[in-house]
C-alpha cells in the first residue's frame, strides 16, 4: 500500500508488437502531462482538496503489453521507469487488457488510450477541464487525426440494423460511404461539420471511437469495466450503451486533439481482424437487440463475405493479381470458417483499433 494519495488521472494504454508506436506514445502523454498534467511522481507535497484547475491534477500511467514479441515490454521498463508495466504472458485481447489496467488503476478519471495514438499538446488537461465542469458527462473523447492531419470521425449514433450490414462489410466496400444515408447518419455526418472543428463546442453523443476515452470513476464503479466477451471491437460502443443506459452523457470535445495511427496491431492479422470486428457486432445485437436480429446480421454477414471470396476465386481463375485474391480468399475463407460465433475468444490477436 502506498502512503501517496491517490492520482487524479490514470492513463491505460494496453499493447500488442507496436514497440515504436507505443514509445511514441508515451513520450507525447509525457509532454501532455506538463502542458496541463503533473505526474504523480512530481506531486511531493500533499493535497488538502480538490483543485479543478487541470494544471494542477496528478497522473500515473499504466501501461498493459499483451506478450509483445518485439521488445515493447523491455523498452518501456528502460526508457520509462515511472510508468506501472504489467507484462503479459499471453494476449488478453483489448478488453482483457483494459480491465486489468483497470483493476489497478488509482485516479478519479480513467483515460483509456490506444498505444497507436500521440496527445497533442494539452489534450489531457483540456479532457480534464471539461469533465470538473460538467459532472454529468460519464466519458468524453477529444477530436481524432490521421497520420497525416486529416480529420478521422470518431463520433457515432448507436448502431441500427442498417448501419450494422454496411459496417465494414462487402455491401460498403461496394456503395460508397460518402452515397450510403444508413453510414452517413451512423458516422453522424448528416451533422454541421463544424460540429467537427477543433475551435468548435463540445457535443454529445451515442458513443466515441475507444482510442481515446476518459471516464469519470463513478460511472466505472456504476456500470462496471469492458464486457470481456468482446475480445475487440465494439466494446467501447457496448460500454457507452451502458453508461448512457445509466443516465450519463457521452461527449465529444473536438477543442482536444489526437492522433490515431488506426489499427496498427490489428493490420498485422488482417483475417482475425475481419473475424473479431464481425463477431463483436453480432455479439452487439444479440446482447442488445436479441436474438432474431443477431443471428440475422450473422447469416447476412456470413452470405455477403461468401458472395466476396467467389468473386475474388473468379478473379483468381482469370489471372488477375493471383497473390492478391489468393491472400484475400484466405482471409475470407478462416472468417466463414469460424462461423462468427463469440464462444471461442482465442483465435483473435488484436488489441488496438
Amino acid at each position: 500500500m502506498t502512503d501517496e494519495p491517490a492520482p487524479d488521472l490514470s492513463i491505460v494504454i494496453v499493447s500488442w508488437n507496436v514497440r515504436e508506436l507505443l514509445a511514441a506514445c508515451l513520450r507525447s502523454v509525457v509532454r501532455g502531462q506538463e502542458s496541463g498534467v503533473r505526474s504523480q511522481e512530481s506531486e511531493s507535497e500533499s493535497r488538502k482538496n480538490l483543485i479543478p484547475d487541470p494544471c494542477s491534477l496528478t497522473s500515473e500511467i499504466i501501461v498493459v503489453d499483451n506478450a509483445s514479441s518485439d521488445g515493447s515490454a523491455a523498452v518501456v521498463a528502460a526508457e520509462f521507469p515511472a510508468v506501472r508495466l504489467i507484462a503479459n504472458r499471453e494476449n488478453r485481447g483489448f478488453t482483457g487488457g483494459n480491465n486489468q489496467g483497470l483493476a489497478v488503476a488509482r485516479g478519479r478519471y480513467v483515460f483509456f488510450l490506444n498505444p497507436d495514438t500521440v496527445v497533442v499538446d494539452a489534450a489531457l488537461g483540456t479532457l480534464l477541464a471539461y469533465m470538473e465542469e460538467h459532472p454529468e458527462v460519464g466519458a468524453c473523447g477529444p477530436q481524432l487525426r490521421y497520420g497525416d492531419g486529416s480529420l478521422q470521425p470518431s463520433r457515432r449514433r448507436f448502431p441500427t440494423f442498417m448501419t450494422a450490414i454496411f459496417e465494414s462489410t462487402p455491401l460498403a466496400w461496394h456503395w460508397p460511404a460518402a452515397l450510403n444515408p444508413w453510414a452517413r447518419r451512423y458516422r453522424m455526418e448528416d451533422r454541421p461539420q463544424g460540429a467537427q472543428l477543433a475551435g468548435a463546442e463540445a457535443e454529445p453523443v451515442d458513443w466515441l471511437v475507444g482510442a481515446a476515452l476518459l471516464v469519470r470513476r463513478e460511472v466505472l464503479a456504476q456500470v462496471g469495466g469492458f464486457d470481456e466477451g468482446y475480445f475487440m471491437y465494439s466494446e467501447e460502443l457496448d460500454w457507452c450503451r451502458r453508461a448512457k443506459d445509466a443516465g450519463w452523457q457521452i461527449v465529444y470535445v473536438p477543442a482536444a486533439q489526437v492522433i490515431h495511427y488506426e489499427g496498427k496491431s490489428s493490420e498485422q492479422v488482417v483475417a482475425a481482424r475481419h473475424i473479431r470486428f464481425q463477431t463483436s457486432k453480432v455479439r452487439y445485437f444479440r446482447k442488445f437487440h436479441g436474438a432474431f436480429r443477431a443471428e440475422a446480421l450473422r447469416v447476412f454477414i456470413l452470405a455477403s463475405f461468401a458472395v466476396e471470396w467467389a468473386l475474388e476465386a473468379i478473379k483468381w481463375l482469370l489471372g488477375s493479381n493471383r497473390s492478391l485474391r489468393g491472400e484475400r480468399m484466405a482471409a475470407y475463407g478462416e472468417l466463414l470458417a469460424s462461423g462468427l460465433n463469440s464462444g471461442d475468444r482465442k483465435t483473435g490477436r488484436q488489441v488496438d483499433k
